[in-house]
């Protein structure tokens, strides 16, 4: 499976200029899954009564471009649902099945727990073959929620992880391919937004042992997670047989 990430410079709070942007900068791009960042469609923003989708905006937009390129679509856009305001993690195949994962861990530090529900459910879901886990940004800080039960195979996780604190950010998703025995693939925004926070260049894949397996161009960041290397390597290091059973509280 080759997973396409787009870093991008996200507009900040301009949903239509986001959308454009991402058409025109994957326009020529093939994959089997694209990779969006965290609020991709207006920047981590705890404006959320002004910014979040009310009609299903951005999920629309997911929808149709998932469509015309045959192939699924991933990333996280806040919406309001019944009231509440939620950063989802939204995962839409070309024939228009729709997945979804409300972010649990919400970024006290800026105050979105404060605006924003978390969100209760670990969300799995199988797409050709591969057993993909969705998480966002934050949630990468906590190992608990994300540990391998020997239920998946790739953990994707979206962010807008600032310059300031990279460092954290490349060597958790580094750590969490290695005690899971999985793929990581994390893609981070690029640029400057509404908050004056500058982001750089520093999405990665890794391979269960902790090597980098993307390949970068500009803008694009990819990688192929092949199914028989990831078997061979769990059945020579069992480790995962020896993991902690736990259950967690919510």
């Amino acid at each position: 499976m080759k997973i396409t990430g787009l870093n991008l410079d996200i507009i900040w709070k301009n949903k239509k200029g986001n959308f454009q942007l991402i058409e025109e900068q994957l326009a020529h791009e093939e994959a089997d899954v694209f990779l969006l960042p965290e609020m991709f469609s207006t920047g981590f923003c705890m404006d959320a009564s002004e910014v979040s989708d009310r009609n299903e905006e951005s999920l629309e937009f997911l929808k149709k471009i998932s469509k015309e390129k045959n192939a699924a679509f991933c990333g996280s856009a806040p919406i309001e649902h019944d009231g509440k305001y939620y950063n989802r993690m939204f995962f839409v195949q070309p024939d228009s099945t729709v997945s979804f994962y409300d972010k649990r861990h919400l970024f006290s530090f800026s105050g979105e727990d404060k605006v924003y529900t978390p969100g209760r459910d670990r969300v799995i879901i199988n797409y050709k073959g591969i057993r993909i886990l969705l998480q966002v940004c934050y949630d990468l800080r906590f190992p608990v929620f994300a540990r391998n039960n020997d239920d998946y195979d790739a953990i994707l996780y979206v962010a807008n992880w600032p310059e300031k604190r990279v460092g954290a950010w490349e060597h958790l998703l580094k750590a969490r391919a290695i005690e899971n025995l999985s793929y990581v693939f994390g893609l981070n925004r690029i640029g400057m937004d509404g908050n004056n926070l500058l982001y750089q260049e520093s999405s990665h894949c890794f391979f269960a042992d902790g090597t980098e397996i993307a390949t970068k161009n500009g803008n694009i960041v990819s990688a192929v997670l092949d199914m028989d290397e990831l078997k061979d390597f769990r059945n020579h290091f069992q480790f995962l047989n020896d993991r902690d059973q736990f259950s967690i509280q919510y």
